[in-house]
């Protein structure tokens, strides 16, 4: 365990997503000393554990950029200033001490002293949504997938997407340039992804057939084909696919947060507008935050991070400026 006074740090940040690594890269521009803590075995989040190789429209500066290119430029960005990271430890609670410093605990039984805490958990503990239909087990990760870490598993392949979000529609318009054929059913015609990249499946010859769900897959000992239906007809049809990919979202637990004593405002942490949850010194951003004006973006998720950071520098020291100054004007020594 690490208790001596020495191990205490200005801000810890849980979470080494876009948000955390951005949170982490401001808080060393202000001069705090940092800690990022992540229960993965690696930083990057959800742009290294569930699309890698899936491209990325809606960052600032960059028309386009592979997931994984995106997560290397944060953690590189990040490590400007030497943040201590953490991998592998799970947060299991956060206790206030006297003093103001908050005691991290993990399930490894290590234990992290803070000053101010930034939780930049994403979505939290979640796990993608399984269909209800019956399947060989061994068949998930060889022909059926719940995401996509691999873009050349799926080359030449004849490929059904389940699913209606941004994540299903950009994968048929990825796709389209790399398998055989592509057929993308949804259960209804109202589609949560961008209107843009809807429309872009059209061009890009990607078969769409709303109101049609997945009703059973053939497989003996590899995938065979599926069975999808209309589900205001019930007609079926059977089509041969070489691979599924199933995404219609994610199943979050945030019972956990419950147990810290933060408020939560339906499936995230209510903040204010300076990111500040209702715990003295513990602030919130990216997906596991929610206010008035929230957009569930990168490009959100870490302007908050920036919000954060300004505020806990300023509860550190109440006669820092909440704005530092551009970093443009700064003589940074990185």
């Amino acid at each position: 365990m690490s208790s001596p006074e020495m191990d205490v740090h200005d801000l810890t940040i849980i979470g080494g997503g876009p948000a955390g690594l951005f949170g982490a890269f401001y808080a060393g521009l202000r001069g705090l000393k940092a800690k990022i803590i992540d229960a993965a075995p690696e930083l990057g989040g959800q742009l290294v554990t569930l699309y890698p190789e899936k491209y990325v429209y809606d960052v600032a500066g960059h028309p386009k950029i592979l997931a994984k290119d995106l997560a290397k430029a944060l953690v590189a960005q990040a490590q400007l200033f030497k943040p201590t990271v953490c991998l592998g430890e799970k947060v299991v609670s956060i206790e206030l001490l006297a003093g103001g410093i908050w005691k991290i605990a993990t399930e490894s039984l290590t234990e992290h002293l803070t000053r101010t805490v930034v939780l930049a958990l994403g979505a939290g503990a979640s796990t993608p949504k399984k269909l209800s239909i019956e399947h060989a087990a061994a068949l998930e990760g060889t022909s059926i997938f719940y995401s996509v870490r691999e873009r050349e598993r799926f080359r030449d392949k004849r490929v059904l997407i389940v699913g209606g979000g941004d994540s299903a529609v950009d994968w048929a318009n990825d796709f389209a340039h790399l398998a055989n054929q592509i057929c993308l059913i949804h259960r209804s015609d109202k589609f949560r992804a961008v209107q843009s990249s809807v429309e872009a499946m059209t061009g890009n010859g990607v078969t769409v057939k709303t109101f049609h769900e997945l009703k059973r897959i053939n497989a003996s000992e590899k995938l065979d084909g599926a069975v999808i239906f209309d589900n205001r007809t019930g007609a079926e049809e059977t089509i041969q696919v070489d691979a599924i990919l199933i995404s219609i979202g994610f199943s979050v637990n945030l019972g956990f947060l419950k147990t810290w004593g933060l408020n939560l405002e339906g499936n995230a942490v209510s903040v204010n507008e300076k990111m500040e949850t209702n715990l003295p010194g513990v602030y919130a951003v990216g997906d596991i935050c929610a206010h008035g004006a929230k957009l569930k973006l990168i490009a959100t998720g870490v302007a908050e991070a920036a919000i954060a950071v300004n505020f806990a520098a300023t509860r550190l020291d109440p006669a820092a400026r909440a704005f530092p100054g551009h970093s443009s004007a700064l003589d940074l020594k990185v």
